[in-house]
């Protein structure tokens, strides 16, 4: 289901992937630096969720500054939470690369107003942009520091811009619940030589449902 959510004077697009059954609970997604909801990764992943029952928001923010994207994520999750066609008992926030970035600020924000109201249930980060490329001294790690709330990490042990030591420091140092699965050998782009995108997605997508399953009561399919 298309729908266009109002952002200032404009308007973001965004993609509902609806579940058969009344969904309890959803994942609102978005993309990196380049590309738009369109990006292969995030709908196979949209579709798997939906299918176990998952309803999935995946919208577009073009621009390259994170303070703008962090505002349309946010803009996104109040749409959600006060739609009247979907109900949801919580929303889990996932975005992959400056999307996940984004995703974590918003967590960050959220949480320090006083009306936080559950309604936010975890963090999901794809490939989350730890540093720049061969700049490990500016570690982007603040957000990750201040979050509460259950946050999963989905990255490869090759990712140029999150190696692998510095994710696991990070991570030792946060006070939320957390796991990472590491996706072998895949770099930023979850590319992996001798792997298909889809036997790479199929991994990634049943780890993300799997481990959405444990913070939250989802039927299995």
């Amino acid at each position: 289901v298309k729908v266009k959510i109002p952002f200032g004077n404009k308007y973001l697009d965004a993609v509902f992937s609806v579940p058969e059954k009344k969904p309890t609970y959803g994942v609102i997604l978005t993309h990196g630096a380049g590309g738009d909801m369109n990006f292969p990764h995030l709908v196979s992943l949209a579709a798997y969720l939906a299918s176990y029952g998952v309803l999935c928001l995946r919208f577009t923010c073009k621009g390259l500054n994170i303070a703008y994207r962090t505002k349309a994520f946010k803009t996104v999750v109040e749409y959600l939470r006060f739609s009247d066609d979907y109900k949801l008992s919580g929303v889990f926030l996932a975005g992959r690369s400056m999307g996940s970035r984004a995703a974590a600020s918003v967590i960050r924000q959220l949480s320090q107003d006083d009306d936080e109201d559950g309604f936010i249930q975890g963090l999901v980060c794809l490939s989350y942009p730890l540093h720049r490329p061969k700049l490990q001294s500016k570690l982007r790690d603040e957000d990750l520091l201040l979050i509460r709330c259950p946050v999963l990490f989905v990255s490869g042990s090759a990712d140029e811009m999150c190696e692998k030591q510095l994710l696991e420091g990070v991570v030792s140092k946060m006070k939320a619940p957390k796991k990472i699965h590491w996706i072998e050998k895949a770099n930023h782009g979850m590319a992996v030589k001798g792997r298909t995108t889809d036997n790479v997605m199929e991994e990634i997508n049943a780890q993300v449902f799997s481990w959405l399953r444990e913070n939250v009561h989802l039927e299995q399919k």
